[in-house]
């Protein structure tokens, strides 16, 4: 029992802090975010109820739900703002989005791809003049698949 806490021990890192992440969309690193939800990867269940049993369901998968992320930052670049009015119009553009996360030597620890990601909405920043915060935009986005990488 000694032995299993210290090879655990041993393997164990040092915790990464959620702050230091980069965001780039369409292989390009965009305006830095000052929050990133990343896609919950969810799937349909169907409960069937089996005739004679009666002392509980079957649980059995579906489909998997689209996945959604969501990004906030502070009013800058038009960039971001472009690709979502071209979702407006006739063209329809998906583009590869990557969250990584780094370390305090600014390495990769963590990377999420989404693959094939649009704009589903995009929230104007809230403007009061009785208020001193940043002007926040905030982008959401589906995507048709979600890939994780370590390092």
């Amino acid at each position: 029992m000694a032995n299993d806490r210290l090879a655990t021990d041993a393997l164990r890192k040092t915790a990464v802090p959620a702050f230091r992440f980069v965001v780039e969309i369409g292989g390009t690193p965009q305006a830095a975010f000052t929050e990133c939800t990343l896609p919950m990867i969810e799937w349909e269940m169907e409960e069937v109820k089996e005739g004679g049993l009666n002392t509980y369901t079957h649980m059995l998968p579906g489909r998997r739900k689209a996945a959604k992320m969501t990004l906030k930052n502070g009013v800058g670049s038009g960039e971001i703002y472009n690709w979502c009015l071209k979702q407006m119009g006739e063209t329809f553009e998906r583009k590869q989005v990557t969250v990584s996360l780094m370390d305090s030597m600014k390495q990769k620890v963590m990377s999420w791809t989404l693959a094939g990601a649009y704009p589903l909405k995009w929230t104007g920043p809230q403007l009061k003049s009785s208020d001193n915060s940043v002007a926040i935009q905030s982008l959401e986005l589906a995507c048709d698949e979600v890939t994780v990488a370590t390092g």
